[in-house]
Formats: C-alpha cells, sequence, structure tokens
C-alpha cells in the first residue's frame, strides 16, 4: 500500500483499483493501522464524504527499502524458488 501511494494521494477506489483483489475492509483495516503507526495520513476532500490517502513524511521513508527489497525478490527470486523445489522435493522423500 506504501508503494501505490508513493506517487501521491488516491482515493480508497484509486487505491483499490493499484492494489487489485483488495477488498474494502481489509483496505480501511490496512489504511487505519498504517494511520495509526503514522506512516499514511487522511484527509477530507471537502463537504462530501470523500477522503484521500497520502504517504506521511515517516512513510515516505521507507519506500527506498521497498524498492531495495523489490529489486533483491526480482534478482534472487529464481534462487528462491530453486530452494523451494529442493525442500519439498526432499520433503516429499522423507
Amino acid at each position: 500500500m506504501l508503494w501505490a501511494l508513493r506517487d501521491g494521494p488516491l482515493r480508497p477506489a484509486e487505491l483499490r483499483r493499484r492494489l487489485g483483489g483488495i477488498s474494502t475492509k481489509v483496505l480501511t483495516e490496512t489504511v487505519r493501522r498504517l494511520e495509526f503507526n503514522g506512516l499514511v495520513g487522511r484527509r477530507d476532500c471537502g463537504r462530501t464524504a470523500k477522503v484521500e490517502y497520502s504517504l506521511t513524511d515517516l512513510g515516505a521513508t521507507l519506500l527506498a527499502p521497498i524498492e531495495a527489497f523489490g529489486e533483491w525478490a526480482f534478482r534472487h527470486g529464481d534462487d528462491v524458488m530453486a530452494a523451494q523445489d529442493e525442500a519439498t522435493r526432499l520433503r516429499d522423500l522423507a
């Protein structure tokens, strides 16, 4: 969710589309938890019941580690899959 908010504020429907496959309930729970931890801010958009979410300064500090982890996963994903396959093979032999 933090990565999805990296380019700026999003309304809940836009955030759900970016994330894909997340229910409204899980989105709400996750945003509330991130807001509680000071990573995401919520802003009311005028008189209507519309809101938008954005990263706080603290939340933005997590973007570099998230990107680094993504790069690591891209580089080493095949090795992880091979290790899982080997562990499964050994388990099935036992």
